[in-house]
């Protein structure tokens, strides 16, 4: 039986690993969980699971969940408490499925106590891929992608030589937004943007889908956890989300990983690699019902955000701290409707262009890059 930790268990990633966990309990267990706000959810999971301990936002939260849940379960907030469920003694697997680079220190805690990682959360490698996977290696610690494009790359690999890659081929839906052209973004609501066509997600990342920045991210994630230069990188436009991803080799083969829009493949594979356990709910994929798949060349002029993924990734150091930590701001920013949709690209654009590179950042630098970007975005706001 493999013990988890979870990182954010009252997101869409974490009520879908704690499904994972529900329908096969003799094979996992929670240990540990952390949450934000949503106390309501977060006891449920507490009298339902069991976890030995439990971390939440503040302290108040913190002291309401005590009086709650009694003596079975000790309550942290904070992050301490995100370290603490991070690398719980009891704990196989840590899912880092928060939303934001605050996974990044407790998922170095995680790596540094030898903990396997099952990561959902790309802003992690994207603020700091350098260090993770540095110090990754150094622990002789497995990073798992959670992420439906990464887990299709990673299973497509499996038994291949990576060196015999020629290209990642990850596809995106488009977002809400695919169906529009640039001119008919103007005035756009939250609620529209909120509107996904396949998958339904956070409204951070639904809002990153729409912007195209959540497939930025991706493209510098799999830079990341498969060692492959951005120049063999490529984004595909693929609005059935069939085809998680797809791997060109050297001999021109193209392997390509498919199935249904349930992040629960993905996760459970996460958290049983190598091995596999049969799901009994879940649709199947038939592909005679889709009778056709769409595929469409990815406009950089259109996805502004892809662009300036490109360009920091490429630029490397402190350049993809700036550009997640930018958009961070700027989404929540427009989810609180104070700047408009397109502004989302303008602040992210001029967070880029005024900051002077680190090329090779420690981690302190890395938080001050982070933390100097988002002072520099509220004060435009």
């Amino acid at each position: 039986m493999k013990q988890i930790s979870l990182l954010g268990s009252t997101g869409s990633i974490g009520t879908q690993t704690l499904d994972v966990i529900r329908t096969n309990p003799d094979f996992f267990r929670l240990v540990a969980l952390s949450a934000g706000s949503n106390i309501t959810l977060v006891l449920e999971q507490i009298r339902e699971f069991k976890p030995a301990l439990v971390s939440v936002m503040n302290e108040a939260d913190a002291e309401i969940v005590r009086k709650e849940v009694g003596d079975y379960t000790t309550v942290l907030f904070g992050e301490e408490g995100l370290m603490e469920v991070a690398c719980h003694p009891l704990s196989d697997v840590l899912v880092n499925a928060v939303i934001g680079s605050v996974g990044l220190k407790p998922t170095l805690a995680a790596i540094k106590a030898g903990r396997d990682i099952a990561i959902a959360n790309k802003e992690t490698l994207v603020t700091a891929g350098h260090i993770v996977t540095t110090e990754a290696n150094k622990h002789g610690v497995s990073l798992i992608p959670v992420d439906s494009e990464h887990s299709a790359i990673f299973q497509a690999l499996n038994g291949e030589n990576p060196k015999t890659i020629d290209r990642l081929i990850i596809t995106a839906s488009g977002g809400s937004f695919r169906d529009r052209k640039r001119e008919n973004l103007e005035g756009v609501t939250v609620k529209e943007a909120l509107n996904h066509p396949n998958w339904s997600m956070g409204a951070k990342i639904t809002i990153d889908s729409a912007t195209m920045m959540n497939k930025g991210l991706e493209v510098i994630e799999a830079h990341w956890l498969f060692n492959v230069p951005y120049e063999q990188i490529d984004v595909l436009m693929h609005r059935e989300s069939i085809i998680h991803s797809m791997i060109e080799f050297v001999d021109r083969s193209v392997m390509a990983q498919l199935g249904t829009a349930d992040m629960r493949i993905p996760i459970q594979y996460a958290l049983t690699y190598p091995d596999r356990l049969a799901r009994e709910a879940g649709e199947r994929l038939n592909l005679w019902e889709m009778e056709k798949l769409h595929f469409g060349k990815l406009d950089m002029d259109r996805y502004r955000c892809m662009r300036f993924a490109y360009e920091a990734g490429r630029s490397a150091g402190t350049m993809t701290t700036v550009l997640n930590a930018a958009n961070e701001v700027a989404v929540a920013a427009f989810l609180k409707n104070k700047i408009t949709f397109l502004q989302i690209e303008d602040l992210i654009e001029e967070s880029l262009n005024r900051h002077i590179l680190i090329s090779k950042p420690n981690l302190e630098e890395i938080l001050d890059a982070d933390q100097q970007t988002r002072l520099f975005v509220e004060s435009k706001l």
